[in-house]
């Protein structure tokens, strides 16, 4: 990703749901973070929610579930007040699933699979 990357927070929104389809999670953090750091004042917690959504899926993936939960819950803290969300986000579906995701992690433990389907979408 471009440090300079810029695009609006729906064709954003769109590619960020692109790259986790594809299991890219730090991409669409990258893509994520992107829009949080342009996000007018009243936003940038919902994006900054978004891009730690990304971040946690990419510890997950990197094996660190602790650090991965303890994000997550942060996130979906984060991003509830915004539900249901601009720009076709699904706030309240994205925080539900961080949620079930983050009750996985702590029934699984260290456990839970690398591979396992992480199932987040940033649409309905």
């Amino acid at each position: 990703m471009p440090d300079d990357l810029s695009m609006p927070p729906a064709e954003a929104v769109a590619e960020a749901q692109r790259l986790l389809d594809a299991d890219r999670p730090f991409h669409a953090h990258e893509v994520l973070e992107a829009v949080w750091k342009a996000a007018p004042e009243h936003e940038r917690e919902l994006w900054r929610g978004l891009a730690q959504v990304a971040v946690g899926l990419t510890h997950l993936r990197r094996g660190n579930a602790k650090g991965a939960r303890a994000l997550l819950i942060r996130a979906a803290d984060r991003i509830e007040p915004f539900a249901p969300g601009p720009y076709g986000l699904d706030v309240a579906g994205v925080a539900r699933d961080v949620r079930r995701l983050v009750e996985r992690i702590a029934g699984a433990g260290e456990g839970l699979a690398l591979d396992a389907d992480l199932g987040i979408r940033l649409t309905g």
